[in-house]
């Protein structure tokens, strides 16, 4: 018996009409017997609108109310899909995370899944009802609503299809891939047909939109496999698989940004040990991710400056987590910058082929471009520069790299 996730994103269930497309490619993926399981998110732009409503009302401070209100939207979603499913032709009922259940602890608005009891829900699929669930929200012990954090939607599909022992997950989309960077950027991009799990984690973690990053870690953690596909148009996706059933790897598979970031730094802060612990241990409580790092020791050997990145939206909630522990600490002064941009540079094939640093820096001094903060990884090279030259550096490497279209 075979089990597939579909998951459908905001501009996939943007109006009624194309709530009804989407019905389309559930009854196809039915007619070939197998036992469907979709999740939906939020019309295009209702999540923004509910989360402006709440932020006006509540203010932006995390809290139950808030996890209510947000994920209603995704609510409306599975009903209406569901409704029509059944009104031609084909058993479908909704399913909240409630009633399955759907596990999470209690952070809200970023909630962690703990566990999914899809007992009841295997039982309805056997029974050839296909199941419409809402994405991005789950449940507490507390039976309080909860949502997964902002792209929770693909991270509901991933966890689904883990539970179901799904033999896939189809991820549609308004693009029908993974591209080898923005094509929106550069018009040369090239759609990806395999790529790993390991190169996807790197390049949503950095910035690539396709996918969230939590669901393909998940998606690598329990071995599904994932395809990334158009809702709109009937070619082939993207499949996202283990490295070893790809035959042949690129140096570089793709060239990623992500406008999103903030650097943060701490001015001539003690050096000392248990300094950085503090730091770090603090941001961290309070579920705020941090990624590039750099510190610099001063020359009397007394002080250190220390740089990181964060998302913006975190920017000013860790100034304030910082400010309360400014004594503790010792630093000087706090110094945000948004204006920035991380460029990445991802391949599995750099593992065995040497100079793709060298490359990368080259091409962006030759373009007047200079580079504030670098982090690597075995798969992946970033660096941060200003914003202004994001769309300039993005092009650059793509050429450098050969990754344009001939």
């Amino acid at each position: 018996m075979t089990y597939i996730v579909q998951k459908f994103g905001g501009t996939s269930v943007a109006d009624l009409d194309r709530i009804k497309h989407v019905a389309t490619k559930v009854r196809e993926e039915v007619s070939k017997g197998n036992k469907v399981a979709v999740v939906v998110s939020a019309m295009a732009g209702e999540t923004n609108k509910l989360t402006d409503w709440a932020n006006k009302l509540g203010g932006s401070k995390p809290n139950a109310e808030h996890d209510v209100i947000v994920s209603s939207g995704e609510q409306v979603t599975s009903g209406l899909l569901a409704l029509y499913l059944n009104n031609i032709g084909i058993n479908a009922r909704s399913w909240m995370a409630w009633q399955m259940p759907f596990m999470t602890d209690d952070t809200f608005t970023k909630a962690r899944i703990t566990e999914i009891d899809a007992t009841e829900l295997k039982v309805s699929l056997d029974q050839n009802f296909v199941a419409v669930i809402p994405g991005f929200q789950g449940v507490t012990n507390n039976k309080r609503i909860t949502t997964l954090g902002r792209g929770g939607s693909d991270t509901t599909a991933v966890a689904l299809a883990a539970a179901l022992s799904a033999e896939r997950c189809d991820i549609y989309t308004d693009v029908d891939g993974v591209y080898t960077t923005d094509p929106r950027i550069v018009s040369k991009a090239q759609k990806i047909d395999a790529v790993t799990y390991e190169e996807m984690l790197e390049m949503a973690s950095q910035g690539a939109k396709v996918l969230q990053t939590r669901s393909v870690a998940l998606a690598m953690l329990h071995n599904v496999r994932l395809q990334v596909l158009s809702t709109f148009e009937n070619k082939p996706g993207t499949l996202v698989l283990n490295e070893e059933e790809i035959l042949e790897h690129e140096t570089v598979t793709g060239i990623a940004y992500s406008p999103d970031e903030a650097k943060v730094t701490l001015r001539r802060v003690g050096d000392k040990p248990g300094v950085a612990a503090s730091v770090f241990g603090s941001l961290a409580k309070a579920s705020i991710n941090v990624d590039m790092i750099v510190q610099n020791v001063s020359e009397d050997g007394k002080a250190t400056d220390i740089t990181f990145t964060i998302n913006q939206t975190d920017r000013e909630r860790a100034s304030e987590v910082l400010h309360n522990l400014k004594d503790e600490i010792g630093f000087c002064d706090l110094i945000a910058d948004q204006n920035v941009a991380k460029i990445s540079v991802i391949g599995v094939g750099m593992r065995s082929q040497p100079g793709v640093a060298t490359t990368m820096f080259r091409t962006l001094g030759e373009k007047g471009i200079n580079i504030e903060v670098i982090s690597t990884s075995e798969i992946k090279v970033s660096v941060l520069i200003a914003s202004e030259y994001t769309e300039l550096a993005v092009r650059a490497l793509h050429t450098a790299f050969d990754l344009d279209l001939n």
